[in-house]
């Protein structure tokens, strides 16, 4: 294996702190919108894999379910779920199968927040990606999938089975 050069390390540093910079500037637009409806990005997140569920025929999903589909870790999903259960959005039940597994869904209040979010959803992608022409949005979306490959072979076994299962289902 080759090590990068001086120039091209310093490259791969400059365009590092370059998408960790646009991935800090993201959520500061992002934050706001979904604020308006209550919610976090995060917690948005959490909702919108629910209703995907829902309309993949699915009504509950297991915590490690959805922590797969979300590439986040289960205490990570534990606390999402808590905030959303105290907010009337989601609903943890134990799975009848097992007493130890939690079921989460939404509820008419998580479903009613998606009906008011989704007419504003469009817009503001369209605000956010009106940086880049087309073919730049096609670039791009083409050099992240080729980026989140190369990540998946550096993440842990672990990691590499559930970030593969959750691209699977997206």
């Amino acid at each position: 294996m080759t090590r990068p050069t001086s120039t091209s390390a310093a490259g791969g540093d400059t365009t590092f702190r370059a998408f960790v910079r646009t991935y800090g500037i993201f959520r500061r637009v992002m934050d706001p919108h979904f604020a308006r409806f209550g919610v976090s990005g995060s917690q948005w997140g959490v909702i919108r894999a629910l209703q995907r569920a829902e309309a993949e025929g699915i009504t509950a999903l297991r915590l490690t379910e959805l922590g797969e589909r979300l590439l986040i870790r289960p205490p990570s999903v534990t606390g999402a779920i808590s905030r959303l259960e105290r907010m009337g959005l989601v609903q943890r039940t134990a799975a009848a199968d097992d007493l130890r597994a939690k079921h989460v869904c939404l509820t008419d209040a998580g479903r009613e927040l998606i009906r008011q979010v989704e007419p504003h959803r469009a817009a503001q992608i369209a605000k956010v990606m009106a940086g880049l022409t087309e073919p730049e949005q096609d670039t791009l979306r083409n050099l992240l999938d080729k980026m989140a490959s190369h990540m998946q072979t550096l993440a842990s076994p672990d990691d590499r089975t559930t970030q593969s299962s959750a691209a699977d289902k997206q």
